[in-house]
């Protein structure tokens, strides 16, 4: 069941899509610690849908350690066998071996006195870019902007970092509002 109010990708019918749809999907984060977590599952999807990964997220987070990056940079082997046994995470040896190592290129970022939401909202001015969509589906995948910030991460480390997903976090975190011009959380999140 689809509401044509809100987003269409954001069913009525399903309470988990919709809530996240109405309290989080495009409200501007500022937070470092939290747009570096946002990243990290967002690069969790990759393959998958996003729905799995809002099921899993509170397992997800439990597993990882609140996504504290001072805690992940200093799993060992014996730890990382331990999540790979958690069948509530993704359980994907490559995955979490790059949120390991994305941890250690955002605490080397912050060592050198580089502010992460800073970074990360430099790429768009430091202000959300407003999509004007009449259909979700018309929203572009990736962008100039993703891709320089895609390659410019990977360059200090991080994986799972292309510009897809770096595109559908940045729509993620509200550095992009791309709700549908019909929606009510377009106009709404451009307020925050």
């Amino acid at each position: 069941m689809t509401d044509r109010l809100h987003c269409a990708w954001a069913p009525a019918d399903d309470a988990i899509y919709r809530a996240y749809h109405d309290e989080e999907w495009g409200v501007p984060e500022r937070d470092s610690r939290a747009l570096w977590e946002k990243l990290q599952l967002d690069g969790m999807q990759a393959g998958l849908s996003w729905i799995t990964i809002l099921r899993k997220r509170d397992s997800l987070r439990e597993e990882f350690d609140g996504f504290d990056p001072e805690r992940l940079v200093r799993w060992t082997p014996k730890r990382i066998d331990k999540a790979l046994q958690n069948p509530g995470i993704i359980r994907s040896p490559a995955k979490i071996a790059a949120t390991i190592g994305n941890a250690r290129a955002y605490l080397d970022m912050m060592a050198a006195g580089e502010d992460f939401s800073a970074y990360c909202w430099s790429h768009v001015g430091g202000q959300p870019i407003v999509g004007k969509w009449t259909d979700f589906r018309k929203a572009p995948t990736f962008t100039d902007w993703s891709t320089a910030m895609s390659k410019d991460l990977k360059k200090r480390g991080f994986k799972f970092v292309g510009p897809t997903i770096v595109y559908a976090w940045a729509q993620a975190v509200g550095m992009v509002n791309d709700h549908e011009i019909h929606c009510p959380r377009h106009a709404e999140v451009q307020r925050k």
